[in-house]
Formats: structure tokens, sequence, C-alpha cells
């Protein structure tokens, strides 16, 4: 097991890097964007472009990129967002809106998804699995910003049950019922596509489960059907079930960089699109730094988590 965890943590940094290089190798490639003109930040962004030596080869700016991360955490400064101010500050304070939302949405989602799920393999080749089904291929097609579309017309244009905008930190503390509700519009939308998912997954894992002939044998032994599902259906669908539950996050907070943006939340997910279309450098890299290092540590947990949640796997076994 240990050799197999240094073997992926391995693998994970040098697919880490080679992300990294190639994204700031392709976006340096770019023609390099003018300084906004907002007084004396645009002297200082100079100075930090000088710095990081933005007149010197591509792979030269890079290591100099790296120096400046691994030496004082410096991420640079703003360009054509926030010109002046420190990237790493700017992500830190607009971090918690990005994780508030995506852990709604999932925690709204989990509940939901593993119910109808279950409901769908006890109810197999029933017209109450036939709608589940159905409502599921449908929920899964259709793309997470049409939900929001249609969200936003009927629960905040239509109705005004809510309102368009997100409440702010100084009104509210992030896990407070009024977040939560200015929240719910992207919360709802961000969760159709996930429980679709997760509903899909789970009736197919137990209704496999549910066929095993050691079910059988548990009945001839005088257990019950409900018993039979709780103690050992149930159980051993789990095991490829929660570690898919841990990989949902991820897919979440891809989906919330276009939702961010529709729903107007101060997200690190609405300044990673706002860097790409602005070409700012340093936001860019950070933001893709974030996303990519999520992405890989949650790979690997959810890989882990197999050989956690069922000792009978051996990761790493021939």
């Amino acid at each position: 097991m240990l050799k197999y965890i240094i073997k992926r943590l391995l693998l994970m940094i040098l697919t880490f890097f080679v992300i990294m290089t190639m994204c700031f190798v392709l976006v340096k490639m770019l023609p390099l964007p003018a300084v906004k003109q907002q007084g004396r930040d645009v002297q200082l962004v100079l100075a930090r472009r000088e710095a990081m030596g933005y007149n010197k080869p591509i792979m030269v700016q890079y290591g100099l990129y790296w120096q400046h991360i691994l030496q004082s955490g410096d991420f640079g400064l703003g360009e054509q967002m926030y010109v002046g101010q420190e990237v790493a500050k700017i992500m830190l304070d607009k971090l918690p809106y990005t994780i508030v939302v995506n852990l709604y949405s999932l925690l709204l989602s989990l509940p939901l998804g593993l119910i109808f799920g279950i409901y769908a393999a006890l109810k197999k080749n029933k017209w109450q699995d036939h709608f589940i089904s159905t409502a599921v291929m449908v929920f899964i097609s259709v793309p997470s910003y049409v939900y929001a579309f249609i969200v936003q017309y009927f629960l905040c244009f239509k109705t005004g049950w809510f309102s368009l905008t997100v409440a702010s930190r100084e009104s509210t503390t992030f896990f407070s019922w009024a977040m939560f509700v200015s929240m719910f519009p992207a919360i709802l939308s961000l969760g159709f596509g996930t429980v679709a998912g997760l509903t899909r997954f789970t009736r197919a894992e137990l209704s496999e489960v549910l066929t095993g002939d050691y079910l059988l044998l548990a009945r001839t032994k005088g257990l019950t059907r409900s018993q039979a599902i709780v103690r050992h259906a149930m159980r051993n669908a789990m095991v490829p079930i929660l570690p898919m539950i841990l990989s949902m996050f991820v897919g979440i907070l891809g989906g919330s960089l276009i939702i961010e943006n529709i729903f107007a939340i101060p997200g690190i997910g609405s300044l990673y699109v706002s860097s790409i279309q602005l070409r700012d450098y340093n936001f860019f890299m950070a933001d893709t730094l974030f996303y990519t290092l999520v992405g890989l540590i949650a790979g690997l947990v959810v890989d882990l988590s197999y050989g956690f949640i069922d000792p009978r796997i051996k990761m790493g076994e021939r």
C-alpha cells in the first residue's frame, strides 16, 4: 500500500508540473496585454513585469515564476483585474464563496441522489423505476447552465422568491440561512445534474448487488428482504458508490465556473473565467494551479478510498 501511495504521489506531481508548464507556455504565447491605466498602479505592475522577466525567454519566465512562489509565496499582482493587488490575497478572499456554493450543492444532492437511486433499484422494471430512469436521462443530458437560466427566470424573475445577487460577507456569515437562501438558485442549478448522476450510479450498483447469490442464501437463512438489503446489499453497493461521491465534488467544482458567472457569485470560478477573457496571466496561473491540485488530489483520495472502505481490496497488487 505504501509503495502504491508513493508511486501515485510521484505521478501526481509529474502530472501537475506537465499541466502547469503547458498552461504557462501557451498563455505566454498570446500577445502581452497592456496595463490598465489606474494611476500609480501602472508603475507597480510594470516593475513587477520586469522582476518576472517578461522580456526574457518563456522558460526563464517560468523558472522565475516558480522561484517567486516557492521562496516567498508570491503569485504576482493583478494586471487586468484588481490592478496592483496581490493575486493570492484576492483568491483567498473569493475562495470561501466557491467552497460554500459547492458544499451546499453537494449536501443537497447526496441524500436526494441516494434516495432516488435506492428506490429505483428496489422498484426495478416497475413504473417507478421507468419514471426515475427517464427523468435521470433528461437531467443528465442538459448542461447545468441551462438549468441556471430556467431557475433564474422562474424563481428569481417571475416569482421573485429569490434574489439575483448573492449576500455579501459584510451582511451575513457564509454558513447562515441568509447566505443559503441567496445562493439557493445557484445551488439548485448545480444540483440537478449531480442528483441525476448519483441516482443512475446508485440504481445500477444496487440492482446488480440485489441479483447476487449471497442475498438468496441470506434469505434462506431466515433474514427478511429488508434485513438482507440493509445488512448485505447496501453494504456491498456502497463500496463503489462512496468513492464516486468523493469525486462528485470535483465535478461540481468544475460546473460552478459558469454558474458563478451567471449568478454573479464573487468566487474564484468567475475569477478564472474573467482571467481567461482578459488575459490576466497571474490570475489565470493561480486559478489553474488551484483547480489542477484539487482535481489531482481528489483522484488520489478516490483511488485510496477503495482500500479503506473495503479491506479486501489491495491497492497496487497484481
